[in-house]
């Protein structure tokens, strides 16, 4: 078990993450970082351009701009700040892409789709299996070590959840398709890349861990509850095994670090990809997955209301994520702090947070406010954590 998920109330509020205003991940890139990626690395294609790249000007550039997203995120006043996912194109494929045996595309190949509130639609990503999974020495770790070099406060590194591979290729049916035919050997190599990852980044310096899913968001929806059936396994089987995969890889975390996992529905230049309430997952969510906090997705009607957070564990955390990240407009005060009193009908004041909905760009495309707005955000986020809970 990772023993940070139950440490004692003290513990939980006497400066360790979650915050009780926290920061889910990444930030809209500077247009001078776009241009400068583009110039010097030139189009690329579902599988190129992401980690390192060997370019020192881009990295000087990358430098500079994550310095002052950092400086930016403690000038809100924030405990912890990311360094905005800056050296990464996708905030998922950058990690995974990273190591032995895949490939992906967005040709259509997968079921899922992205939405948007006109019923548009855009073609998910899928990862292909092509050979045996296997660890590589990873990009999200040296990116990890400037920010922790640079940052005045807690440094977060996010981490994309183990559970998204076999989502995003496409479930049992994917999976068996490609390199694996036995599941079991498949989700041992899984969890083995992710636990040298975990162990890598520790001895990095990390001591505050984010995984990033849509795997049990997406089991909240009808639609893809009939999909990953579909696919080979019924949605709440399929939940209680992405629990305890989940749990193989975090019983490498040492005590003194604080693993957190983001739930959320999508989230791509105005897009989602799922809907509905936590009701069908919080159980297995809150009780079976050994983590201290979870960043929850509770900007629309979409994320359902409040009443599964009834089922939070003791000394957990549910980080409310209120502020949205798809809308320039400014959260008024008054309208946070009554949701966050809704919340604490259903979960105690202290074990509740808020952050924004999910990060400001899980991508290098779109910019759906201006830099200020961005940082409005924050800072309305800090200012209401210090009237709700000082």
């Amino acid at each position: 078990m990772a023993l940070s998920a139950t440490m004692p109330d003290s513990v939980v509020q006497a400066g360790r993450p979650p915050f009780r205003a926290d920061v889910v991940g990444s930030f809209m890139r500077p247009t001078r970082l776009n241009e400068a990626r583009l110039r010097i690395l030139g189009p690329q294609t579902a599988d190129e351009h992401l980690g390192p790249h060997g370019k020192p000007e881009l990295r000087a550039i990358e430098d500079e701009s994550i310095l002052d997203i950092v400086r930016m995120q403690e000038r809100a006043g924030l405990q912890s700040a990311t360094d905005g996912e800056f050296r990464r194109r996708s905030w998922w494929l950058d990690l995974i892409m990273g190591w032995r045996g895949f490939t992906a595309d967005r040709a259509g190949t997968t079921e899922m789709v992205w939405r948007n509130k006109d019923g548009g639609t855009q073609a998910f990503s899928r990862l292909w299996i092509t050979g045996p999974i296997e660890w590589r020495p990873s990009a999200t770790v040296r990116a990890f070590e400037y920010l922790k070099k640079i940052a005045r406060v807690v440094p977060k590194v996010t981490v994309p959840a183990p559970i998204l591979v076999h989502m995003y290729g496409c479930g049992d049916k994917g999976v068996l398709s490609g390199y694996y035919k036995d599941l079991d050997l498949f989700w041992r190599d899984v969890v083995s890349a992710y636990r040298k990852e975990v162990e890598a980044l520790v001895a990095a310096g990390a001591t505050y861990i984010q995984f990033d899913d849509t795997s049990i968001a997406f089991l909240c929806d009808p639609v893809h509850r009939e999909t990953v059936a579909r696919w080979g396994t019924p949605a709440d089987e399929l939940l209680r095994l992405y629990a305890h995969r989940l749990n193989e890889v975090l019983a490498v975390v040492p005590p003194h670090v604080t693993v957190t996992l983001h739930e959320c529905r999508g989230n791509r230049e105005a897009h989602w990809g799922a809907e509905g309430g936590y009701d069908r997952v919080a159980d297995v969510l809150f009780n079976e997955i050994d983590v201290a906090g979870y960043f929850l997705e509770y900007d629309s009607d979409r994320a359902g209301d409040f009443r599964p957070l009834r089922l939070l564990t003791k000394n957990k955390i549910a980080v409310l994520g209120l502020v949205s990240t798809k809308s320039p407009e400014l959260e008024a005060v008054d309208y946070l702090k009554r949701r966050i009193a809704e919340a604490a009908g259903y979960a105690p004041m202290e074990q509740l947070a808020i952050s924004p909905q999910c990060g400001f760009a899980s991508s290098i495309g779109g910019r759906p406010m201006t830099d200020a707005q961005q940082e409005a955000k924050l800072s309305r986020l800090v200012e209401v954590a210090h009237e709700m809970w000082s």
